[in-house]
């Protein structure tokens, strides 16, 4: 597979992990970068990361047959564009099913897409049980474990090994309280973060640059592993 863009689902099946966070950083990662990128939220009724980057991400829906033709059609069309899931907790489920139903993986793999999942994990069984039932499905993607500093201790993710084309993980800083309050605000766009640290303080003002910097660096490391694994994969079937 020659790599055109890669398509990120931000997923748990708990709640209150970071999900829309991470989609946040994920999709201004992109915009920051310059590059083309749709997010979509299937987190209704909440629809935060729709309120967070209005005009960037737009809600979806897998509740029928029209909305689940609408997306996964986007998911693996064939273009430059990156696009960002961030799936609520409550269709978790439903969507990795209708995943495996259509196949997915098979499909994004033949039109040069790479499915990566990025999965909050926590330290309950059902989040640990899940992401096992999830490594089968991604054995062509990459299924890439995200320790969210703010949970807490992060012990437990010896539970959550990376699997699939590339051994990548993610790690999110905390903010300090006061900094949280300022990105919480809806809308809020870290691609913008310049504009927003105008009104902040000198040390939160670095604070929020380094944050940047140590989460974009993050994120280019899962996207060098990505295509490295892509050129791996190529040059071994030449031989």
């Amino acid at each position: 597979m020659s790599i055109r863009n890669i398509v990120y689902i931000v997923a748990s099946p708990r709640p209150r992990v970071g999900k829309t966070l991470v989609a946040r950083l994920l999709t201004d990662f992109q915009r920051h970068n310059g590059r083309a990128v749709e997010a979509f939220d299937l987190n209704a009724p909440d629809a935060a990361l729709s309120d967070y980057l209005p005009g960037v991400a737009e809600p979806a829906s897998i509740a029928d047959v029209k909305g689940q033709m609408a997306l996964f059609d986007r998911l693996v069309t064939e273009d430059d564009t990156a696009r960002v899931i961030d799936l609520g907790h409550t269709v978790f489920e439903a969507f990795f099913r209708l995943a495996a139903e259509i196949d997915f993986v098979g499909e994004t793999h033949r039109r040069g897409v790479a499915p990566v999942i990025l999965y909050i994990g926590t330290p309950d069984g059902t989040s640990v049980e899940a992401y096992a039932a999830l490594r089968p499905l991604f054995r062509n993607g990459a299924l890439v474990p995200v320790t969210n500093e703010i949970l807490g201790n992060a012990q437990y993710r010896t539970k959550f090994p990376p699997s699939g084309m590339t051994a990548a993980s993610v790690h999110i800083p905390v903010l300090s309280p006061a900094l949280r309050r300022v990105v919480e605000r809806r809308p809020f766009s870290f691609a913008g973060a310049e504009h927003a640290a105008q009104g902040l303080l000198p040390d939160e003002q670095a604070e929020l640059r380094q944050y940047l910097r140590r989460v974009n660096l993050e994120f280019r490391e899962l996207e060098l592993g990505v295509l490295l694994a892509d050129l791996q994969s190529a040059l071994q079937a030449q031989f």
